[in-house]
C-alpha cells in the first residue's frame, strides 16, 4: 500500500452552476443560504420523448467570518436521485494563501468550467472538469500567478458501486471492478495582462490510484493484486477580449488498465465505458451582450468544441459541440443549447471514446429555465 491509500477519509474530511452564481440571501452577515429550481425541454433525434420537466432543486450554504474561517455547502434533489455537491470548510491564512478540507473542486485545467453551456464539454463526461472529490486543497494566489496543490482520499462518497452522483467518477462494475483511492493534483496559472487583452496560462498534473474490487469482480480477495495507477495533465489558455473569450485546452489521460482498453465512469444514476486513454482537445468562443429588452439584461452566446481522440481495438473518437445562448433576466437564467454529439454520452451515444457499433452523428435541443436566489 503506498501513502495514496493509507491516508483514509475521516483523517481527511472534516465535514462530511452551473456558470450562473447563487444569489444568496443574506441571514446573517456571516452566514448566507441561497438555492435554485429549474426545468428542462429536450428534443432529441434519437428517441420520441420529448417533454418539459422538472430538472433541479438545490440548497447552497456559505459561511464566512473576518478572522478567515470560511464553509460552503451544495445539496441537490433531482427527478431520480439527491446528491451531494460540494461541502468543505477552510481557512484564509492572508490574501494569497488558504486552505479547504471536505469535498471540493479538483483543480485540473480550465476553472472554473471548460465550458459555457449547460451541457458542459467532453471533459466533463470523463471526469476532468467540475470534478468534486473528498480531500485537502491548497491555494496560493497573489499578482499574476495562482497554485493549487491538493490531495484527495477518494470521491465524493468514498464508494465506486454509488452510481447516483453528480461528478463523474471511476465507477466499480463487474467488468471493471475499481474503485478511487487517492490522487495528488497540482495546477499552475499565470495571468497576462496586455492593453485590452487577458490571458490566462497554465497547466495541471494529476496522479491517482485505483483499487482493484475483487469481491465485486468475483475473483477470491486474496487475488487483489491488479491495483493500477492513473495520470492526466492538461495544458490550457483563456483570453479575454472586451466582452469576448477564448478558451483553449489539451488534455492527455491514461488508465493503466491490464488486458481491457476501457474503465467504467458513473454519474447521473448510470454506469458507462470511456476509453482507457485518450487526448481530448477543447476549443471554445463566446461574446457577452448586455441588452434592454424588457426583463432581460445580459444575452452570452458561445460555440463550445470538444472531442476525445482515442485509437485502439473497440475504440473510436467521440466528439460534442454545443451552440448556444445563455439568458439574464433578473434572477432567471437559462439556457438554450443544440447539441450535436458524434459517438459521445448523453448525445446518443453508449459511452466516450468507445466504439459499441453505433458512432454516428446525433443532436438534441435542451432549453434549461432556472430561479437563482
Amino acid at each position: 500500500m503506498s501513502f495514496l491509500k493509507k491516508a483514509s477519509l475521516p483523517t481527511l474530511f472534516i465535514i462530511p452552476l452551473y456558470i450562473f452564481p447563487t444569489q444568496a440571501v443574506e441571514v446573517t452577515d456571516e452566514l448566507d443560504i441561497g438555492g435554485a429550481v429549474r426545468v428542462n425541454y429536450a428534443w432529441k433525434d434519437y428517441d420520441n420523448n420529448a417533454k418539459l420537466e422538472f430538472e433541479l432543486f438545490r440548497a447552497d450554504v456559505n459561511y464566512k467570518t473576518e478572522d478567515g474561517l470560511f464553509a460552503s455547502a451544495q445539496y441537490r434533489w433531482y427527478q431520480d436521485m439527491d446528491v451531494i455537491h460540494h461541502a468543505y470548510m477552510g481557512y484564509q491564512f492572508d490574501e494569497a494563501q488558504s486552505i479547504k478540507v471536505g469535498v471540493t473542486q479538483v483543480p485540473f485545467g480550465l476553472l472554473p468550467y471548460a465550458a459555457h453551456s449547460f451541457w458542459f464539454g467532453a471533459t466533463y463526461y470523463i471526469g476532468f472538469e467540475d470534478d468534486y472529490d473528498a480531500g485537502i486543497h491548497y491555494q496560493y494566489q497573489h499578482d499574476n500567478l495562482r497554485v493549487d496543490l491538493a490531495y484527495f482520499a477518494n470521491d465524493e462518497y468514498g464508494q465506486g458501486t454509488r452510481f447516483d452522483r453528480y461528478s463523474f467518477d471511476v465507477a466499480t462494475t463487474e467488468k471493471s471492478p475499481y474503485q478511487e483511492a487517492g490522487q495528488l493534483n497540482t495546477r499552475i496559472e499565470y495571468d497576462l495582462q496586455q492593453g485590452e487583452f487577458n490571458h490566462k496560462i497554465g497547466g495541471s498534473i494529476q496522479y491517482g490510484q485505483l483499487d482493484f474490487m475483487a469481491n465485486v469482480s468475483g475473483l477470491n480477495p486474496s487475488a487483489n493484486t491488479d491495483d493500477i495507477n492513473a495520470f492526466a495533465g492538461a495544458a490550457h489558455w483563456q483570453a479575454d477580449w472586451q466582452k469576448w473569450q477564448l478558451q483553449l485546452q489539451y488534455l492527455h489521460y491514461d488508465y493503466d488498465v491490464k488486458n481491457t482498453n476501457r474503465i467504467a465512469l458513473s454519474a447521473f444514476s448510470y454506469p458507462f465505458d470511456i476509453a482507457a486513454q485518450a487526448d481530448v482537445i477543447t476549443a471554445n468562443i463566446s461574446k457577452s451582450m448586455d441588452v434592454d429588452w424588457g426583463p432581460i439584461s445580459n444575452l452570452t452566446c458561445y460555440n463550445d468544441y470538444s472531442t476525445v481522440i482515442a485509437s485502439g481495438d473497440g475504440l473510436a473518437d467521440s466528439v460534442q459541440n454545443v451552440t448556444g445562448c445563455a439568458i439574464t433576466a433578473g434572477k432567471f437564467y437559462s439556457y438554450i443549447d443544440w447539441i450535436g454529439g458524434k459517438n459521445m454520452y448523453f448525445a446518443g451515444g453508449e459511452g466516450v471514446g468507445i466504439d459499441n457499433g453505433d458512432t454516428a452523428w446525433h443532436s438534441r435541443l435542451n432549453i434549461n429555465i432556472g430561479l437563482y436566489f
